[in-house]
Order: structure tokens, then sequence, then C-alpha cells
């Protein structure tokens, strides 16, 4: 979900930086992210209380599952893995570049 958002963001904003860009798109998700796992721990809760002896296990997991390793890994770890994968370092490159083209040209005038 978030990778998507960021995905967009990148075709709509492209001046902006990097770390910028990645804010604003986990802020974007944030409260679908936060409804979803509200909606999908409280069915959970239910089968946990009501479900019985035999799923009892399976819905801990699950419950372990949606908490730690789905709303956090998407909301937390997404985006600093794209920082520390180097993904739009480029874009700072090419934007700074541009910089200096435009200051260099002004300075010939």
């Amino acid at each position: 979900m978030i990778y998507d958002r960021i995905r967009e963001m990148l075709r709509r904003y492209k001046r902006m930086s990097m770390p910028d860009l990645l804010n604003i798109s986990v802020n974007s998700t944030l409260s679908r992210s936060i409804i979803t796992h509200v909606t999908v721990t409280l069915a959970l809760l239910a089968l946990l209380f009501f479900g019985g002896h035999a799923i009892h296990s399976f819905v801990a997991t699950m419950i372990f599952g949606v908490v730690l390793v789905g709303t956090y890994t998407s909301v937390f770890i997404a985006a600093p893995i794209l920082i520390y994968l180097g993904v739009g370092t480029t874009r700072m490159e090419a934007e700074e570049a541009t910089g200096q083209e435009t200051a260099s040209s002004a300075s010939r005038s």
C-alpha cells in the first residue's frame, strides 16, 4: 500500500526530494493503515475469545503477525528501506545539476 503511494507520488512530484516525498506518502496512507489494522485486529480478537480452543493458537499467531509484521513494517520500515537502498538519489543529483546549470548560465549573462 505504501509502495504504491510512493510510486504515484514519484510520478506526480518530479522535483521533490526523496525524503520529503516518502514522508508525504507515508502520512497520506497512515489513516488507511490504522483503520485496516484496527478492523483486522477486532475480527481476530472476536475469533480469539469466541472461536474456541481449536483455533486459539492460530488466531494468536495471526494477531502477532498483523500487529508486528504487517502494520509496523508497512509504516516504519518501508520508507527507510528505500532511503537505505538509495532509491531516488538520482533525483537529487539531477536537481543539483539543473540548479548548477541555471546558476552558471545566469552568471554568464
